[in-house]
């Protein structure tokens, strides 16, 4: 007579009502030990969610958040999932290694864009990392680059110079891991702020006069017992936050990060933390683009999550 319910370990343990949930914040193994009689019962619910990219350098586009992958089993192991969840995932008496994407590096301190972030898995679902946002004051590196979510662009100075913004659901899977980056805004000469960095849930919205684009929003899901937030985007950064640029106009902000633990681009001068702020750790969110008042780094890529659920009792 076979088990009625999975066995497992691996990974830091936890329970909610009848479903016991696995959540991985670095690498490991997901030990499935005893299957269940029932086929059903043997389908699991999954979050995998891949490093967040780093912020670009000065004048800085934001890092797209790590892609965003869900799977869920209601009404086997019900909980309200991300707008992004598809079905879940039956598993089979073997060990599972488990990939936790670490988050990129900051942009900086020479004109780089942002690290893009790392890959997290779990069996055949893969979240890519989040694209790097692009770094002034320089064309060569100004592009946003592609990734789960992409990275926000920065702006060029030239006539014809005008960097894009990174894709996000890069590879492409359904439902689309993330959005894509915004585009930086030209002051031709000042002013030239980034766009924000893509997020699971909306794209990086672009820079405007006096304002980083902020990063677009993450997605929410309670897979781990409590409705959480997860994959913002990394705002973009600022020029000229000293208010000596147009016409003594008050000085620049950064761009918001995306909900979901995407990192502010820095507001420049006089400002206490001279980097873009970094993505927060375990939520895929993206750095924020960094200023341009002496030449600012972005924000690190916040790492990844790996997340599983399913009923023992």
């Amino acid at each position: 007579e076979g088990l009625s319910f999975i066995t497992a370990s691996g990974g830091t343990e936890s329970t909610s009502g009848n479903c016991k949930i696995h959540t991985f914040t670095g690498p490991g193994s997901f030990v499935v030990s005893g299957t269940a009689a029932c086929s059903a019962n043997n389908a699991v619910a999954y979050l995998v969610v891949a490093g967040g990219a780093g912020g670009g350098f000065s004048r800085g586009g934001g890092g797209g958040a790590g892609g965003y992958r869900e799977g869920r089993t209601n009404p086997i192991t019900p909980y309200t999932a991300s707008p992004l969840a598809t079905t879940g995932h039956t598993v089979s008496v073997q060990s599972y290694p488990i990939t936790v994407g670490g988050g990129g590096t900051a942009g900086g301190p020479s004109p780089t864009a942002g690290g893009s972030g790392n890959p997290s898995v779990f069996s055949s679902f893969t979240g890519a990392g989040g694209g790097g946002g692009g770094s002034g004051p320089t064309s060569g590196a100004s592009c946003g680059v592609s990734g789960g979510s992409g990275g926000g662009s920065r702006a060029g100075y030239n006539p014809g110079n005008s960097p894009v913004q990174g894709n996000g659901n890069t590879p492409p899977v359904s439902p689309p891991q993330g959005s894509n980056g915004g585009a930086g805004f030209d002051g031709v000469s000042v002013s030239t702020n980034g766009g924000g960095g893509g997020g699971a849930g909306a794209c990086g919205s672009n820079g405007i006069s006096k304002q980083g684009g902020a990063g677009g929003a993450g997605t929410t899901s309670s897979i781990n017992g409590t409705p959480t937030t997860r994959a913002g985007g990394g705002g973009g950064g600022t020029d000229g936050g000293n208010g000596t640029f147009q016409a003594g106009s008050s000085p620049a902000d950064g761009g918001a990060g995306g909900s979901g633990g995407g990192g502010a681009g820095n507001p420049n001068a006089g400002n206490a933390t001279p980097a873009g702020t970094a993505g927060t750790a375990n939520t895929g969110g993206g750095g924020g683009g960094g200023g341009a008042s002496t030449g600012e780094d972005g924000g690190a890529g916040g790492s990844g999550i790996v997340i599983i659920r399913y009923k023992f009792q």
